[in-house]
């Protein structure tokens, strides 16, 4: 018997960091959106690591704020440790890493979801979509539950068919021993969709108190820590530290004398699991020379004894794993809390979608998340915000909104999957990006607040802050173009910074080039009007010493851009283009790519090709021209 829920413009399977960002994202821009998870009480859990950000994936926190997601200030206001990672190097590269406190962060989450207007969460199982005159409908629940809806989007994790594996012991979970959702998997294959079986893993966790961690090496948090959203000016967090260790060649021994006993080795296990994540059984075998591997100890939360070990993911059985954890320097009488698995589950093949992540073969029906073959909260929350925004404007009759790969990381992780799909789950990567120096951690909000503004994402206050800040930095940029100084106003300054005296004079926008030399420089000699704050300057500063390597870079994107304005028409059936080869006509029609740009990067389709592609389309519009 079934039972009418209501009707909806947007509905969320899924409370992960995926689903979290599509909800809040599709009700913020004014879309009556619903969202049902299988249990409440894990909306925004951290099944892995108890971590947001890191290389790359700091990146996508810093883009989702700017265009006004949730990650970001949601971790501002319950981190236990930030540290900005690599500041050695260059600012590209800067990485910001927060340690989280996981049962705050969730239900910290959680109320601010409740309390959005236009937000509904439910608690049930999604067995099926309604699909209507070929164009998704709706949702049926395990309980019977009919929900009306224009647009559906899957953010469902690794809960599709899911599967825990420990050792020989093998049984159908969630992660965190949640249910898994069976129904749901075999009704997407019903509808033609392409699935594929992915693993991830996790490692035990164990008690505070039964750590020595005189035997390991401290890792505080920084100690004027930068933060996540744009919004957040400080923080009264205490941060607790991290610590290091590392495996011994007895822990390898552990290892090696139970292979026989690995899923991984023995054929239990069916998915691939993540390359640039393995577990510790994995590590020990590939690299083989290695006669240690580093171990984080990771609180959990400050009310709890629970420390997750990061770098010992594995699904050997837990008397082994008891044993490893024991052979660790620190960790001699450590006992284990939880013991680490590995989990499969199925995952959507991506090239299934189109870049706004909307599916070709549903209309109405988008995709988020690890059900898109991604591993990692951020680029979950990514995908999410997206997949929440265009689901919005499709029920507003509006263009979808695609990043492209010159605008943010999460524009480099879309199409990456839409284009070249995954065959292992994806993590995001500086080196996948061809403009690192564009895409820095400073300047997140420069890139892409207005286009949270123009969404209706970011607020009017919020907008006119950063227009501020936008124009300080560059009234700031003139003026030091245009103050000269004299040898005898810097020399000695120069000279604290061990940098060479100027005989003749010279603007302070000069000096600033120099690699040495830091804006403190320019507080000395002659401090700005201006009010500056700390974020302003650094801009200021990488504005100005990087401004030839962004200008050529900036030269390389506008020439691309060219490439994704000529639009590809969605009726062009590439059988009819002579000259093409079999392979760019088999993986052309496969991905239908939108732009010539996109086509240009599909694995398999080469220079010529795309040679052919341009003289077919010329030919193609004179013809639809005529035809008026």
């Amino acid at each position: 018997m079934s039972y009418d829920g209501g009707s909806y413009d947007v509905i969320v399977i899924g409370a992960g960091h995926a689903g979290c960002e599509a909800a809040l994202a599709a009700a913020r821009m004014g879309c009556r959106t619903l969202m049902i998870t299988i249990n409440l009480d894990m909306v925004a859990f951290m099944p892995c690591n108890p971590s947001i950000g890191g290389p790359a994936k700091g990146h996508v926190v810093r883009e989702i704020d700017a265009l006004g997601g949730e990650m970001g200030r949601n971790i501002d206001k319950t981190f236990i440790q930030l540290r900005m990672l690599n500041t050695g190097k260059g600012p590209a590269v800067h990485a910001l890493r927060a340690q989280a406190d996981k049962f705050l962060y969730q239900h910290t989450m959680k109320e601010t979801m409740e309390k959005t207007p236009n937000l509904t969460l439910r608690q049930g199982m999604v067995e099926e979509l309604i699909v209507e005159d070929g164009h998704v409908s709706g949702v049926i629940t395990k309980t019977g539950t009919v929900y009306h809806s224009k647009t559906v989007i899957l953010t469902t994790g690794t809960y599709l068919r899911g599967k825990v594996i420990m050792g020989e012991l093998t049984y159908e979970s969630g992660p965190n021993n949640q249910q898994p959702s069976v129904k749901l998997s075999e009704n997407l294959r019903e509808l033609g969709f392409e699935l594929v079986r992915f693993k991830t893993g996790t490692p035990p966790r164990v008690h505070k108190d039964t750590i020595d961690f005189s035997k390991t090496e401290i890792q505080p948090g920084d100690e004027h820590p930068k933060f996540f959203s744009y919004e957040t000016k400080s923080s009264n967090n205490e941060q607790l530290p991290c610590w290091l260790t590392y495996t011994s060649e007895v822990t390898h021994q552990i290892i090696n004398d139970n292979l026989h006993r690995a899923p991984m080795f023995t054929g239990i296990i069916e998915g691939t699991g993540p390359r640039y994540c393995p577990s510790i059984e994995d590590k020990v075998v590939r690299f083989s020379d290695k006669s240690k591997h580093q171990i984080f100890l990771e609180p959990e939360g400050k009310n709890t004894s629970e420390y997750y070990v990061q770098g010992l993911s594995t699904s050997l059985p837990e008397d082994v794993q008891l044993a490893i954890l024991r052979s660790i320097p620190g960790m001699e009488k450590v006992e284990m809390m939880r013991n680490g698995y590995a989990i499969e589950y199925d995952a959507m093949v991506p090239t299934q979608l189109w870049p706004s992540l909307e599916t070709k073969r549903l209309p109405g029906l988008f995709t988020a998340g690890q059900i898109n073959g991604t591993s990692g909260y951020e680029e979950a929350a990514g995908q999410g915000i997206m997949a929440g925004i265009n689901a919005a404007r499709k029920v507003q009759g509006k263009e979808p909104v695609v990043l492209d790969r010159s605008q943010g990381y999460i524009g480099v992780l879309i199409d990456d999957l839409v284009t070249k799909g995954t065959n292992e789950p994806y993590r995001l990567l500086t080196s996948r990006a061809e403009y690192r120096l564009l895409l820095r951690h400073d300047n997140a909000d420069l890139r892409l607040t207005p286009i949270g503004y123009d969404i209706g994402l970011i607020t009017e206050e919020r907008y006119a802050a950063f227009t501020d800040k936008k124009a300080r930095v560059e009234r700031e940029i003139t003026r030091l173009q245009e103050t000269k100084v004299k040898p005898n106003e810097v020399n000695e300054a120069l000279a604290d910074f061990n940098s060479a005296p100027i005989v003749d004079g010279s603007n302070l926008l000069t000096l600033m080039r120099r690699p040495e030399v830091e804006y403190s420089f320019v507080d000395r000699i002659s401090p700005s009007a201006e009010d500056l704050d700390d974020e302003m300057k650094e801009q200021v500063e990488i504005q100005i010493k990087y401004a030839g390597y962004i200008e050529k870079q900036l030269q390389h994107v506008e020439k691309l851009q060219k490439m994704e304005q000529k639009k590809i028409p969605e009726d062009i059936n590439y059988n009819d283009i002579h000259g093409l080869a079999m392979e760019a006509r088999q993986k052309l029609t496969k991905i239908a790519p939108i732009s010539i740009g996109q086509a240009s990067r599909i694995s398999g389709v080469t220079p010529a090709d795309i040679s052919i592609l341009l003289v077919y389309l010329e030919h193609y519009n004179r013809v639809t021209a005529a035809k008026g």
